[in-house]
């Protein structure tokens, strides 16, 4: 079994997380700066954010806002 592997471009900002070390025969842009890679049979083996490092910081910003809005109602 192949195990995740996260790796991480800092010079082009970008995040590549490995799923399995098939080929990639096709993609499909999920959202402007996230594309997720597939194998022959439409199976997802990674994912690509581009811009990871404001992905990353709004995705933990807008999860702490959130629980932090729930704490207090």
């Amino acid at each position: 079994m192949n195990q995740t592997k996260m790796t991480y471009f800092e010079q082009e900002d970008i995040l590549h997380l490995t799923i399995s070390e098939e080929p990639e025969t096709a993609s499909v842009e999920i959202s402007p700066n996230i594309t997720a890679e597939l194998n022959d049979a439409g199976e997802l083996i990674g994912i690509e954010i581009m811009q990871a490092n404001s992905f990353i910081q709004n995705i933990v910003l807008e999860s702490t806002q959130a629980k932090i809005l729930n704490l207090s109602a």
